[in-house]
């Protein structure tokens, strides 16, 4: 008895596709070229799990900020003090340097705890160590990925900002990448410090309490530096928050900053970021035997 097809179905010629793995020597050249890259994926697909945790913190936060200090307490500052932040609302004032401060607390956050957890907890880092993985590529890995996550922090923040009126300069965007590269200039040395802790004493919670909080409170984020005591002002100096958030200033609203200042800024957030990734690279390549 004959077998009648249908017209529209139609034979598959050969054998039917399979999926097979590259060959060891193929995949560890890849691991060599692109480590950096499938480590940040990892980390990236390792944050996807708790994705709606950091969209209400991202959004949430800046709002309430926002309300609290940029609305709240700004119509009491302009009604009260008007001119006494150049010229603009206290509520441009103080937006670039919610920005960074948001930056830096990411990644004060990023950079502790799950750094420690790669070493002791769950002991995530030594898995691609037993792969051709390097621990410098490892360490890229989680710096891009933690990267990503600052860039869409503050972009998301600043549009917020934005949209409350924050930013009346054209160059308001370009604060965006100048608070990142002020969380990565907190954060890199942080990592190279956590990276070195073997036991948990409550030194994160320090860091948070005696390290971030001051830099907060002291670096010109609610009003401008000279107006603290002299003996005060070098907290503002050496903190990464004020840096990122002159420069902010400058480009959201124009502030006045020198260039040769604007210079020294940027530099000092290169040089904080710089020596905290090669640290960071030196102190995991001795902890992972590599």
């Amino acid at each position: 008895m004959t077998e009648h097809r249908p017209a529209d179905v139609q034979e598959t010629a050969g054998p039917p596709y399979r999926l097979h793995a590259h060959k060891p020597g193929v995949s560890a050249s890849r691991a060599r070229r692109f480590g950096s890259w499938y480590y940040a994926e990892h980390v990236l697909r390792a944050m996807n799990g708790y994705r709606w945790t950091l969209l209400a913190s991202s959004v949430g936060t800046p709002v309430m900020y926002l309300f609290a200090m940029g609305v709240g307490l700004a119509t009491l500052v302009d009604r009260n003090a008007a001119g006494a932040f150049g010229g603009v609302s206290y509520l441009a004032f103080i937006a670039p340097a919610l920005l960074a401060s948001a930056a830096i607390m990411t990644a004060a956050t990023e950079f502790t705890y799950p750094v420690m957890d790669g070493f002791k907890w769950r002991r995530v880092y030594y898995g691609p160590h037993a792969s051709p993985l390097e621990p410098a590529q490892i360490v890229n890995g989680h710096v891009l990925a933690i990267t990503a996550r600052l860039t869409a922090t503050t972009l998301v923040y600043f549009l917020i900002v934005a949209l409350f009126g924050a930013s009346p300069s054209a160059t308001g965007i370009a604060a965006v990448p100048v608070a990142v590269l002020s969380g990565l200039a907190f954060g890199l040395p942080l990592m190279a410090y956590s990276a070195g802790v073997e036991e948990d004493k409550g030194q994160f919670a320090l860091v948070m309490r005696f390290v971030v909080t001051p830099l907060f409170l002291f670096s010109g984020t609610f009003f401008p530096l000279d107006t603290l005591p002299v003996f005060l002002r070098w907290i503002g100096w050496i903190s990464p928050l004020w840096h990122g958030t002159e420069l902010g200033r400058a480009l959201t609203y124009g502030h006045d900053v020198p260039v040769w200042l604007a210079v020294v800024h940027v530099l000092f957030l290169v040089v904080l970021a710089v020596a905290g990734l090669r640290r960071a690279r030196s102190v995991y390549a001795r902890k992972l035997g590599r």
